[in-house]
């Protein structure tokens, strides 16, 4: 049964695109409200520089472990940024994240 007020995908089979060496992003379905989209980092990998939040951000530890501001995020791990924070997320195993940002309106 088909709804157009429903997206499903696979997110595997998104296509993968290079952010820098290590670092691949998978734009996933968005609206008007907020965008998703999930990141593979390989292990020793560092986001390229400081992101800064216009709107609120969120991300959820698929795999792997995060280091982001002082703490350890492993599988699980959860963290919400209020818009004008900002962070830069480092893995030293290797990572995988899902995340939704969330315009300021």
């Amino acid at each position: 049964m088909e709804h157009d007020d429903m997206q499903v995908l696979n997110v595997d089979e998104v296509e993968a695109v290079e952010v820098v060496p290590g670092i691949v992003r998978r734009r996933l379905p968005a609206t008007t409200w907020a965008r998703g989209w999930m990141y593979d980092f390989a292990p020793g990998t560092e986001w390229p520089e400081v992101d800064v939040h216009d709107g609120e951000e969120r991300y959820y530890v698929v795999s792997g472990e995060f280091i982001d501001r002082g703490h350890v995020l492993g599988p699980g791990g959860y963290v919400v940024f209020a818009p004008g924070s900002a962070h830069r997320p480092r893995t030293e195993t290797g990572a995988r994240m899902i995340g939704i940002s969330i315009p300021t309106r």
